[in-house]
């Protein structure tokens, strides 16, 4: 449907990237065919050469897999977007099209651990220089930009720390120098943040979290703002193939249908289990976006249309509360991963972020004993059930635990 700019967000969700279908489908066929046949040897020609419209190969495009990505491009304001295998193949398409040999990247500290590993050990063995800095602080940035910078990655909220970074300060720092911004808004999604709104330049998501939504799909997205970085990026990915399948483009579509609701029920749910925790005597200190406690709770209100959610708190008692914790919940799912109808726990310094190292670790802000929630969109009171049900067994362990020390 190419009229969606016409549309709110909520019909953008179940419309977008919907055209006419031949037969009259009302859902995008999945087109399961790895080529296309041509009418004619000067059809073939013409689409090689970009004078035609069509198919090839599914590599290079697949009308199911176009339909998922206009959709999520509409969805961003963008003006076109490329699927990708996995989350890191969209991050991967990014690097790969604006970095090489001698230049300069700067990444969020708070970031997830694969994409802080990435850069660390390929692109800086391919001559890339990298500043990795605390990106809610734009002071922080302005110091680390240099004139070789081609590139400013900001995860925001951050994974798991959920800093939140001041997305227009940022670009306004960024275009000083002539760098692009790119940001992952895998966190809150099209529907709570729209980094394009803030002078972004491009837009990659793990489409395995929030736009899927049913934890039943691993694909990344990038999206471009303008064409021509969309042209570039798209060599890139069609070069190294990491392209996404039609199938799972299928599921993603399906999914993102559901994504105002669902999001909406998230944040709500989210805000109820914050304010929970934030008065548990277990719990030594939380970060939520809809909490005033937030350190950049006000940046927030300016760049969200809601909270999310993802939550992320401390334990007292710290990797050996953690432990506890993760082994007593029952209606939370002991999972890396975050963003599905389902909630998820998990525990960073062992888990998605065990490969950034513990120095890195700690320069970004995770702490051994922190806990992070992907909160689901069952009803909030059995949620809240289960984490009270968990805590109390934390507290039950530490005083068996202290007294035992004391009687030694």
């Amino acid at each position: 449907m190419k009229d969606h700019e016409n549309l709110n967000f909520e019909s953008m969700c179940v419309h977008a990237g919907i055209d006419a279908d031949e037969f009259g489908a009302v859902v995008p066929p999945i087109y399961q065919t790895s080529t296309f046949k041509f009418k004619s040897a000067q059809h073939g020609a013409a689409l090689f050469s970009g004078e035609g419209k069509g198919h090839i190969y599914t590599r290079m495009s697949n009308p199911t897999i176009e339909a998922m990505e206009d959709s999520v491009a509409a969805l961003e304001g963008g003006v076109k977007a490329m699927g990708c295998a996995s989350g890191m193949a969209a991050i991967n398409t990014v690097f790969a099209t604006f970095l090489g040999a001698g230049s300069h990247v700067v990444c969020s500290q708070a970031v997830y651990g694969p994409t802080n590993t990435l850069l660390r050990t390929v692109y800086a063995r391919f001559g890339v220089e990298i500043s990795f800095v605390d990106t809610s602080n734009p002071e922080d940035v302005k110091a680390a930009m240099k004139e070789n910078t081609r590139l400013v990655y900001v995860e925001t909220p951050g994974n798991p720390t959920l800093a939140i970074a001041d997305l227009a300060e940022i670009v306004k720092i960024a275009k000083e120098f002539g760098a692009k911004v790119c940001v992952d808004n895998t966190f809150m999604s099209p529907a709570l943040q729209r980094p394009f709104e803030f002078g972004v330049d491009v837009i990659i998501h793990s489409m395995t979290k929030f736009l899927n939504g049913h934890a039943d799909v691993v694909a990344g997205i990038v999206v471009a703002k303008e064409m021509s970085d969309y042209t570039l990026m798209k060599k890139v990915l069609n070069q190294t193939g990491g392209v996404i399948d039609p199938f799972n483009s299928f599921l993603v579509h399906r999914g993102i249908k559901t994504l105002a609701i669902r999001m909406e029920k998230h944040s709500e749910n989210a805000q109820k289990v914050a304010e929970f925790l934030e008065k548990h005597e277990m719990v030594e200190w939380i970060k939520y976006p809809g909490l005033r406690s937030h350190p950049q709770y006000f940046t927030g209100l300016k760049q969200h249309k809601g909270h999310g959610g993802m939550i992320t708190f401390e334990l007292k008692g710290g990797y050996d509360a953690g432990e506890i914790m993760m082994n007593s919940v029952k209606l939370c799912q002991l999972a890396v991963s975050l963003g599905g109808v389902e909630s998820l726990i998990q525990h960073p310094a062992s888990m998605t972020h065990f490969s950034m190292g513990p120095d890195a670790r700690k320069e970004a802000g995770i702490t051994e004993g922190l806990v992070r929630l992907s909160v689901g969109i069952e009803n909030h009171k059995d949620i809240i059930k289960d984490l009270e049900r968990a805590l109390y067994e934390v507290g039950e362990a530490l005083t068996v635990k202290q007294e035992k020390n004391l009687f030694r």
